[in-house]
C-alpha cells in the first residue's frame, strides 16, 4: 500500500518482521587470553563486558553492537557475526536499536536497496506503487484521455530466462498498457548528450562523472559534496525517454519498470518530479503477471526494436563508457577520453577519493553502485553472478548499431536533457 507515508525514504524496515535475527553480533571466543588490562571492558560505553575467571564475557542484553571491543582486542578474540543487512550496506546507513531491530539512517541511505534483497526475512522493503499503477491501468480502460506507457530498462535482458523478451512485452501489454517502450532509447539520447557535455566542459572540469545511476549521484551528494561540479548535468535514460514520450503524447502516464529501488527516489526529486509518474521493479512486475494470471510462455511475441546496441548495453557496468567512447571517436575531435568504469560502490568510492585529492588517472568516471551494473539491481528477479554477455547478445539484436541513429526519426535531440538548476547545487 505504499509504506509509511511519514517516512520520505523509499527503503524502510518493517518492524514486525524484523525479529528473526536475535544472534549476538559480538562474541568472545576461546582465543581470549584474559589480559590484565582488559581493554575491551574499558572501551565498552555501556558496561556490557565483564571478566569472569580472567576471561571476558559480553552481556548481550546490554551490548549495543558498537564494535569498540573488537577493535581494541590485541588477540582478535572477539568474533563479529554481522547481520546480512548491515553487511550489505556499504554506506553505513544501518544500525540496530535497543530492541534489536534494524534502523535506517535516512541521511546516509542512498536507496540502493542492497539491504532489501540481503534480508533473509523480507523485513526491509522498498515502497511499492503496485496499487497506484493497477488503479491507473484500470482507469485507462474506460478513460481514453489516459495513455499508460511502460518503459522497460535494458536490464530486462537478464530477468526472464524462461521467456523471450517479445513475450514479456506481450505480457506487459496484456496488463493494460497503451504501449511498451525501451528505456534504451533514452540511453542513446543520454549517451549523445553526455558526450557533447564532456567535449564542451572537460577542459574546465578536468574530470566528469556520469549521472545515470541515481544511487551513485546520491552517494556523491552525501559523501563528496565538493565534487558536485564534476557530475554530468544530463538526466538519466529513464527521464530522457519519459520527456520524449510526453513531448509526443500529452495524454501519457509513464511507468518505469526496472531492477532499481533508487529510481523510486529519483522520480520525486524536485527538478524532475512528474516526468516519470511511477516506478515498478521487476519483482513487482512479476507479481502483477501472477495476479492477472498471465503466463509469459503462452504469450505471442511482440517486437521491441527501437534502441541501438549501445543504448541496450547501458544495463551492464562499462556500457555507458563504451557508448560515450564510440561517440567521442566518431566526433573526430581531438579530445582525449580516459574513462574509469566503476563496478559497485566500493570501486566508485575509490575513484571518488582519488578525484577528491586530484589523483585520478581518468577524465570520465562511470559510476554504477550495483555490482555488475543495473543487471545486478536490488530488485532483480534472481541474484548471483550475472553473465554480461547476455546483455551484449540483447544489444546485438538491435536494428541500429549506432547510438546516434536510434531516435533520429523522432528528433530526440530537440528534447532538453539538462537537470534543473538545483541539481547538485551546480
Amino acid at each position: 500500500m505504499g509504506g509509511d507515508k511519514k517516512n520520505k525514504n523509499v527503503i524502510e524496515v518493517i518492524n514486525i518482521a524484523c525479529d528473526e535475527c536475535p544472534i549476538p553480533r559480538f562474541t568472545v571466543t576461546e582465543a581470549c587470553r584474559g589480559c590484565i588490562t582488559h581493554k575491551c571492558t574499558q572501551v565498552c560505553p555501556v558496561g556490557a563486558i565483564r571478566p569472569i575467571n580472567r576471561r571476558s564475557y559480553i552481556d548481550t542484553n546490554k551490548c549495543i553492537e558498537c564494535g569498540k571491543c573488537k577493535s581494541v582486542c590485541p588477540y582478535n578474540a572477539i568474533s563479529d557475526v554481522m547481520r546480512p543487512c548491515i553487511r550489505a550496506c556499504n554506506v553505513g546507513a544501518l544500525s540496530i536499536d535497543v530492541d534489536k531491530k534494524a534502523v535506517i539512517n535516512n541521511e546516509k541511505c542512498i536507496q540502493c536497496g542492497a539491504c532489501v534483497y540481503q534480508c533473509p526475512f523480507g523485513a526491509i522493503m522498498d515502497k511499492s506503487s503496485v496499487v497506484d499503477v493497477t488503479n491507473i491501468l484500470l482507469e485507462s480502460k474506460s478513460d481514453e484521455t489516459i495513455h499508460v506507457y511502460a518503459i522497460i530498462a535494458p536490464a530486462i535482458s537478464s530477468q526472464f530466462p524462461y521467456a523471450k523478451i517479445g513475450q514479456v512485452v506481450s505480457g506487459i501489454k496484456q496488463l493494460g498498457f497503451h504501449d511498451v517502450i525501451e528505456v534504451a532509447i533514452g540511453a542513446d539520447m543520454v549517451a549523445q548528450h553526455e558526450t557533447k557535455e564532456f567535449i564542451e566542459t572537460i577542459q574546465e572540469l578536468n574530470t566528469m562523472t556520469s549521472s545515470c545511476c541515481p544511487a551513485f549521484v546520491s552517494y556523491i551528494k552525501k559523501n563528496y559534496p565538493e565534487l558536485a561540479k564534476h557530475v554530468s548535468s544530463t538526466v538519466s535514460p529513464m527521464i530522457a525517454i519519459s520527456k520524449l514520450i510526453k513531448n509526443t503524447d500529452p495524454l501519457a502516464k509513464i511507468i518505469f519498470i526496472g531492477p532499481c529501488t533508487a529510481k523510486k527516489m529519483e522520480i520525486n526529486q524536485s527538478d524532475i518530479k512528474g516526468i516519470t509518474d511511477y516506478v515498478l521493479t521487476f519483482e513487482e512486475l512479476q507479481a502483477m503477471f501472477d495476479a492477472f494470471e498471465i503466463d509469459l510462455q503462452e504469450c505471442a511475441e511482440l517486437p521491441l526494436n527501437n534502441a541501438s546496441f549501445y543504448g541496450r548495453i547501458f544495463a551492464r557496468s562499462g556500457g555507458l563508457t563504451e557508448a560515450v567512447k564510440h561517440l567521442v571517436d566518431a566526433s573526430n575531435i581531438s579530445v582525449e577520453f580516459k574513462p574509469i568504469s566503476c563496478d559497485g560502490l566500493i570501486e566508485c568510492d575509490k575513484a571518488l577519493k582519488l578525484l577528491k585529492f586530484n589523483r585520478s588517472n581518468g577524465n570520465f568516471i562511470e559510476g554504477m553502485v550495483c555490482s555488475g551494473g543495473c543487471i545486478g539491481g536490488a530488485t532483480s528477479l534472481r541474484h548471483g553472478p550475472r553473465d554480461k554477455n547476455e546483455v551484449d547478445k540483447y544489444g546485438n539484436l538491435a536494428l541500429e548499431k549506432n547510438a546516434s541513429n536510434s531516435f533520429s526519426a523522432i528528433k530526440g535531440e530537440e528534447i532538453d536533457l539538462h537537470r534543473g538548476k538545483d541539481f547538485m547545487s551546480r
